[in-house]
C-alpha cells in the first residue's frame, strides 16, 4: 500500500518527494453525470491531484436526517477511476462562497451555541456529522488503495478566530474516526491568520493569488522547515449580483504560476472548474475592509473565470496553465476530452399555468405560526426560500411610517392586499406611511447566508420586529417556503392560467426540445426568483446582472417535451418574453 507523508522538507509518496499539481473541482458543483469529462479535462491540463470541499448543509437538511452523503464517496471513486489523487476538505465550515459556509442553518441558528469553537452544542453537532461523512472518506485513503492523500482541518480559520483548542479538537476527531493520512491547515499569508489557523505537527498551507515569494517568506517566519503549498491558487474570482463580472488576465495569472513552481511548491488552483451553484446555494458576502458593510449576494454561476469554464469548456488560461504545468510531467499531457453535446437548436417554452405565491405557499409551505415577534427563518426552519408575515396594524391611528428592523435580506409589502413596495436592509421603511386599521404582509426572501467573516451564521428574515411608527407590531403570523419543498414535486399546486400582467407566482409549462445537450435558460423581462428543468434547480435567476442566464446541464434535458417551473417572486410587466433555452 502507498504511504503519503510530510517530510522535512518535501512530501513524500512512498518515500519519495512528490509535488502536487491540484485543482479545486467542487463535485456538489457539477452535474454527477459530468464529473468524468471535467476530471479528465484536469489530467489534460497537467494537474495530478483533486482538491474538494463537503458542504454539511447540502447533506444534512435537519439533525441527523441525511442525504446522500454517499455522493461524496462516488465522486472520490470516480477521481481514482481518472488517474489522480484527491484532497479533501471536510470542514465542517467550508468558505466556498456557498451558504452559510457550509455549516447548516439549524446549527447556527441554535439559540446560544457559538459556532467554530470549543462550545459543545457546537462539537456534539460536529461530531455526528463527521461519524457519518468520514465513512465515505476514510476506506478511500491512499493507504487502503483510494485516492485521498490530505485531509483539512477546518477552514481559513485564522481568518475567523483564534481558538486553537477547536482546531486541536476537531484534529483529534478525525485521527479517532480514522484519518490516517497527513492534516493540514490553510491560512492567507498574514501573521494573525497563521497564529489562529495553525497547529503543531500539522502541515500550515497559504492561500494567494500572486507574489508567491512574499506570502512562502510570512509561512516560512512560522513553518521554518516543510513542504511549501498554494492551497488556494486564486486563478480567477467570483461575482456578486448587481456587481461587475470579474476576470483575470489568463497570461498574467499563468506567471503568477509559475511563479509558484519556481519556489519549489505544491499548488492547488482554486478553481480549476468553478462549475455553478444550483438550487439556491450560492452565499454571500459583506462589503468593507472588515466585512461588516451592505450584504453582496453571489450568482448563481461560479464559473470563477476557472481555466475550465462553467459549461466545461477550456480556455485560454487552460492552455496558458497547460503551457506551464507541462514541463512537470515526464512525458507528454494527455489530449483533452471530446466537448459535451449541445443543445441542437434554441427552444421557446409554452407556460401554460400559474399559480400565486399564496396557493403556493398552501400547497408546499410549513405550518403557520404565531408569535409576539416575526420568527426569523431559523426558527421556521427555512434553509433558502422565503417567508411571509402578516401582522395587524390596529386602528384606528393616524398614518405613520412602516419599518422592518434587522431585515435580511428583502421583502415585498403589501398593505391590504396592494403592492406598498420593496424593502431592503438598506431601506427597510416603506415610502408612503400607513393607516391603522390594516392588513400588513411581507414576503421576505434570503438572497444567501453570509459564508466569510464576522457575520458569518447571522440569521434571515425579519430579526428585529415590525415597527409603526415607534410601536411595535405584536401578534405575527409567519409561514415559510423552503427551496426544498420542491423536491417532491407540484402536484399539490392549484395551477390555473397564466395572468396578463406578469405578476409573481409559480408559473409552469413546457420546453420541446431536439438534439439535448448542454444550454443556457434566457429569462429576459423576468425580475427574480429560481428555476427548474425537469424538477432540477438550476437556481436564482435576477435581472440586476451581472449574470443573465441559467446554466442547464446536458444530462438534465431530454429529447421531446420538458417541464419547466419558474417562482418569479417579484413580478414583472406584461410584456416580457417567453424563456428560451439557448446552446451554450
Amino acid at each position: 500500500m502507498s504511504g503519503f507523508r510530510v517530510g522535512d522538507a518535501d512530501l513524500l509518496l512512498d518515500g519519495r518527494p512528490v509535488r502536487l499539481l491540484s485543482g479545486a473541482l467542487h463535485y456538489f458543483r457539477v452535474h454527477e453525470a459530468q464529473w468524468r469529462h471535467r476530471l479528465a479535462l484536469l489530467r489534460a491540463m497537467g494537474l495530478n491531484c483533486v482538491d474538494t470541499y463537503v458542504p454539511w448543509n447540502l447533506h444534512e437538511p435537519g439533525p441527523g436526517r441525511h442525504r446522500d452523503v454517499e455522493a461524496v464517496g462516488r465522486f472520490l471513486d470516480a477521481v481514482r477511476e481518472a488517474g489522480l489523487w484527491a484532497i479533501v476538505r471536510p470542514g465542517p465550515y467550508i468558505c466556498a462562497e456557498w451558504e452559510n459556509g457550509g455549516l447548516p442553518s439549524w446549527v447556527t441558528g441554535e439559540p446560544g451555541t457559538r459556532a467554530r469553537t470549543r462550545d459543545e452544542r457546537y462539537l456534539r453537532h460536529v461530531r455526528r456529522w463527521f461519524r457519518r461523512l468520514l465513512r465515505e472518506v476514510v476506506p478511500r485513503q491512499i493507504d487502503r488503495g483510494g485516492p485521498v492523500l490530505m485531509v483539512q482541518v477546518e477552514n481559513e480559520y485564522g481568518s475567523y478566530g483564534s481558538d486553537t483548542g477547536y482546531l486541536a479538537e476537531l484534529a483529534d476527531l478525525l485521527r479517532a474516526e480514522g484519518v490516517t493520512v497527513p492534516l493540514f491547515t490553510s491560512d492567507g499569508p498574514e501573521d494573525h491568520m497563521l497564529t489562529g489557523g495553525s497547529l503543531p505537527g500539522v502541515l500550515a498551507t497559504v492561500n494567494f493569488g500572486s507574489h508567491a515569494r512574499v506570502a512562502f517568506e510570512t509561512l516560512r517566519r512560522h513553518r521554518p522547515e516543510g513542504p511549501l503549498m498554494c492551497m488556494e491558487f486564486w486563478c480567477g474570482w467570483f461575482d456578486h449580483w448587481a456587481g461587475e463580472h470579474v476576470v483575470r488576465n489568463p497570461g498574467e495569472a499563468a506567471e503568477a504560476l509559475r511563479e509558484i513552481l519556481e519556489c519549489g511548491a505544491s499548488v492547488n488552483l482554486y478553481m480549476a472548474h468553478g462549475g455553478t451553484s444550483f438550487a439556491g446555494w450560492a452565499g454571500a458576502n459583506r462589503g468593507g475592509e472588515l466585512h461588516e458593510g451592505p450584504l453582496e449576494p453571489d450568482v448563481t454561476s461560479y464559473d470563477y473565470d476557472a481555466p475550465v469554464d462553467e459549461h466545461g469548456r477550456p480556455t485560454e488560461k487552460f492552455w496558458r496553465f497547460r503551457e506551464v504545468l507541462a514541463p512537470c510531467h515526464p512525458g507528454p499531457l494527455p489530449e483533452p476530452p471530446p466537448p459535451p453535446a449541445r443543445l441542437g437548436a434554441p427552444a421557446e417554452a409554452a407556460l401554460t399555468g400559474w399559480a400565486p405565491l399564496a396557493a403556493v405557499l398552501d400547497a408546499l409551505g410549513g405550518m403557520e405560526t404565531v408569535s409576539p415577534m416575526p420568527p426569523s427563518f431559523e426558527e421556521l426552519g427555512v434553509t433558502r426560500g422565503l417567508v411571509r408575515y402578516v401582522v395587524d396594524v390596529p386602528g384606528p391611528r393616524q398614518p405613520y411610517p412602516l419599518a422592518m428592523r434587522g431585515l435580511r435580506d428583502l421583502a415585498t409589502v403589501y398593505v391590504d392586499g396592494e403592492r406598498a413596495g420593496v424593502l431592503t436592509e438598506e431601506e427597510p421603511r416603506l415610502g408612503k406611511p400607513v393607516a391603522g386599521p390594516a392588513r400588513v404582509e411581507l414576503w421576505a426572501e434570503s438572497l444567501g447566508r453570509v459564508n466569510y467573516g464576522p457575520r458569518f451564521g447571522e440569521a434571515k428574515g425579519v430579526t428585529g420586529g415590525i415597527l409603526h411608527e415607534r410601536q411595535y407590531l405584536h401578534g405575527v403570523r409567519a409561514r415559510g417556503l423552503d427551496l426544498d419543498a420542491f423536491d417532491d414535486g407540484v402536484g399539490p399546486v392549484p395551477f390555473g392560467a397564466p395572468p396578463g400582467d406578469g405578476g409573481p407566482g409559480l408559473y409552469r409549462g413546457t420546453l420541446t426540445v431536439h438534439a439535448a445537450g448542454d444550454a443556457r435558460l434566457a429569462l429576459p423581462g423576468w425580475t427574480r426568483g429560481f428555476a427548474w428543468i425537469n424538477g432540477f434547480n438550476l437556481g436564482r435567476y435576477w435581472s440586476a446582472g451581472p449574470q443573465s442566464c441559467l446554466y442547464v446541464p446536458g444530462p438534465v434535458l431530454r429529447e421531446g417535451e420538458n417541464e419547466l417551473w419558474l417562482l418569479e417572486l417579484q413580478g414583472s410587466g406584461p410584456d416580457r418574453p417567453a424563456p428560451r433555452l439557448l446552446p451554450v
